[in-house]
C-alpha cells in the first residue's frame, strides 16, 4: 500500500511540474516574442492568461508543503508564491495602468527563466528519480542574478502602482459600514513595500544556504 501511495504521489508531482512548465515556457516564448516584434510595451498583454494561470497555480504548492508531498517547508514557499500573486492579480491585472511598464518585461522573463529551471528539475526527479548535473547547477544558481532582477522588478512595479491605488481606492473600505471596519489598499502596499526589505535578504540566504547545501551533495555522489 505504502509502495502504491509513493508511485501516486510521483505521477501526480510529475504532472503538475512538467503542465506547469509549459505554461510558463509560453509565457517566456510569447514574451521574447513580443518584445522583438512589438517591443516592451506589448508584453502583458501576450503573456496576461498563461501568466495568470501558470502563477496561480503555485497556490497547489503551499498544499504540497503543507500535507508534506515535498520536502520544502511552508515558511519559505508560502511568502515567495504570495508576493507574486499579490503582483500577478492585485498589481498587474487591477491597475492596467501598469501593464505598459518596462519592468513588466524584466519581471515577467525573470520569473519564466526560474520558473522553467525548477519545474523541469522537479519534473524529472519525479519521474525518472534524478536530473542532470547541468540542470541541478541551473537550478541552486541561476537565482543569483535573476532573484534580484526579479524582485527589483516586483518592487519597481508596485511602487508605479501606488499612485493609481490612491487615485482608485480600489479595494478600499471605507467607515461607516455594518463591520465597523475600515481598510487602505494604498498604505497596505506600502507595508508589502516594507516587507520585502527584511523579508528580500531573509528568501536570498535561505536560497544561498540551499544552493550551497545541493552543490555539496551533488559533489560527494
Amino acid at each position: 500500500m505504502a509502495g502504491f501511495l509513493s508511485l501516486l504521489r510521483r505521477i501526480y508531482l510529475s504532472v503538475y511540474n512538467w503542465t506547469v512548465f509549459v505554461g510558463w515556457f509560453q509565457v517566456l516564448y510569447l514574451a521574447v516574442k513580443t518584445v522583438r516584434e512589438s517591443g516592451h510595451q506589448h508584453v502583458y498583454s501576450a503573456v496576461e492568461r498563461p501568466l495568470q494561470l501558470a502563477q496561480t497555480a503555485a497556490i497547489l504548492e503551499i498544499f504540497h508543503s503543507l500535507v508534506g508531498l515535498v520536502r520544502s517547508p511552508v515558511s519559505a514557499t508560502l511568502p515567495q508564491i504570495a508576493s507574486r500573486l499579490y503582483l500577478t492579480w492585485f498589481i498587474l491585472w487591477s491597475f492596467p495602468q501598469t501593464q505598459t511598464h518596462i519592468l513588466v518585461t524584466s519581471l515577467v522573463i525573470s520569473w519564466s527563466i526560474t520558473e522553467i529551471i525548477r519545474y523541469s528539475f522537479f519534473g524529472l526527479k519525479e519521474a525518472l528519480g534524478f536530473a542532470p548535473s547541468w540542470l541541478l547547477w541551473l537550478r541552486y544558481s541561476t537565482f543569483l542574478l535573476l532573484y534580484p532582477t526579479g524582485i527589483s522588478s516586483e518592487v519597481g512595479l508596485i511602487y508605479v502602482a501606488l499612485p493609481f491605488i490612491k487615485e482608485s481606492e480600489k479595494y478600499c473600505i471605507r467607515m461607516p459600514n455594518k463591520w465597523n471596519f475600515s481598510f487602505d489598499f494604498f498604505y497596505a502596499a506600502i507595508l508589502v513595500l516594507g516587507i520585502y526589505v527584511p523579508g528580500s535578504p531573509h528568501l536570498y540566504g535561505y536560497m544561498l544556504g540551499q544552493r550551497k547545501k545541493a552543490l555539496s551533495k551533488s559533489k560527494n555522489e
